[in-house]
Formats: structure tokens, C-alpha cells, sequence
């Protein structure tokens, strides 16, 4: 089955999950609007800890994710493609308890960029993971993956001693791709600047991730975003 054939799936497997994330900001603000397909699938929740025009500032609570190894290519589109295999392929009961589980949202996909074109760009030396959110029913007891290729994750991640992490997320609509990506990221930065987050915005090389909220064949109305994750202190 190619690729949309399974977004096809995706679409059937869907039985009106439903679980709101949750959002309160500073200053009385709202954060992005609730994408619609969060009204049917099961998003992780969040909290907004700060809204601007171009970003918001998000907590995130933790939560089991299923995850790739690092693919190593020089296009996000050709990973996405090879990890979403690999992926749908756990939930529809590839997996110690051959469990099926509903398809969730968003895709999110981790990105180490190119250390030789840019700080966001894409080369043979980046690198793509690629996860899936867990159902709340299998959050306690995730079903161990049987493809080598996949693994259970804790995300947010904790790195540097810090007990949790934050997002700075910057949402824009269309289809996602290799070109509009590295664009996305360097406007999330800039919008950073001035701010506290700016010394670790401005690192070299920031690692940064993509959520999508739609499959390709929803052909209006996509809901992407573009994060890079700090430390909370």
C-alpha cells in the first residue's frame, strides 16, 4: 500500500477521538487556534505560557511518543515518506501486543540541519526522526515496536540537567516541503530576536522540529509548525 493509500487509511481508522489542548496564556491571550483535526484525533496537550503575533511559547507535558532511528537524508519529504512507514506500520499492530491503535496528531518530525548549507538547510549530513503521538489508552504501557527501526520515546526530552524543556512554535498553512521549511525556521528565529529566547535562538546550529496536522490528501486548510525547543530555566 503506497503512502496516500494510507493516509486513506488513516482517515477510516479514525473513530471520533477527541481530546482539546489545553491553552491559557499570560495576559489573558490566546494562543493558535485548535486545528480542526484535534477536534477528531488525539493531539497532545499543552500549555501557552506566552503568545506574540509571529510565536507562542509552549509547555509541554510528558508524554510516550513511538519514534524512528535518526534517517539520514537530504530531504524531509523523503523521510517523512520512509519513517511514516515505518510508523503506521507499529500502530496497525506491528508490535508485542498487536495492538491497533488510531492515528493521531500532529506527525512530528525532529531535525538536525545541514552543519555545511546554513543553519536550517538540508544535506547528507542531516538527519530526520520521525514520531507518533500515543493514545492515551496504550500511554502506560506502550506496545513494544517489532521493527528495530522504531522505539518508544518520552517527549519533551531532557537534556543539559534541565528537568523540562519549552517550544517556541510558529504555525503557517499550506503543504510542507523541503523549500518552505528552512524559510519557516529562519522567520521562528528572527522573531526571536530580542527576546530572552535569543541566545538560544542564535545558537550555530539549532535543532529544531516540523509538525503537520493534516495528511497530504486533505488538500485546504493544513496546519503546520515549525518549533525550536529550549530550556525552561
Amino acid at each position: 500500500m503506497g503512502l496516500m493509500g494510507k493516509w486513506v487509511g488513516w482517515v477510516i481508522l479514525v473513530v471520533g477521538l477527541c481530546t482539546r489542548l489545553e491553552a491559557s496564556t499570560h495576559e489573558g491571550r490566546k494562543g493558535y487556534e485548535l486545528p480542526m483535526n484535534c477536534r477528531k484525533l488525539e493531539c497532545p496537550p499543552y500549555e501557552v505560557i506566552e503568545s506574540k503575533n509571529e510565536f507562542e511559547i509552549r509547555s509541554y507535558r510528558d508524554a510516550m511518543w513511538v519514534s524512528t532511528s535518526p534517517i539520514n537524508s537530504t530531504s524531509y519529504k523523503n523521510a517523512t515518506a520512509k519513517g511514516f512507514d515505518i510508523l503506521f506500520s507499529y500502530i496497525q499492530g506491528n508490535n508485542n501486543q498487536a495492538a491497533k491503535m488510531n492515528m493521531t496528531a500532529p506527525v512530528l518530525v525532529n531535525i538536525l540541519p545541514s552543519k555545511s548549507r546554513g543553519p536550517f538547510s538540508f544535506s547528507n549530513s542531516s538527519s530526520f526522526v520521525v514520531h507518533f503521538y500515543i493514545p492515551k489508552k496504550y500511554q502506560k504501557d506502550p506496545p513494544i515496536p517489532s521493527s528495530p527501526q522504531a522505539h518508544p520515546v518520552k517527549l519533551p526530552q531532557k537534556h543539559n540537567n534541565n528537568k523540562y524543556l519549552i517550544a517556541a512554535v510558529r504555525r503557517f498553512g499550506g503543504y510542507m516541503d523541503d523549500s518552505n521549511i528552512p524559510t519557516q525556521a529562519l522567520a521562528l528565529k528572527k522573531s526571536l530576536m530580542g527576546t530572552i529566547y535569543e541566545s538560544q535562538a542564535s545558537r550555530e546550529i539549532v535543532p529544531y522540529s516540523v509538525a503537520s496536522y493534516n495528511s497530504p490528501f486533505e488538500s485546504k486548510n493544513h496546519v503546520n509548525e515549525v518549533m525550536f525547543w529550549f530550556d525552561k530555566n
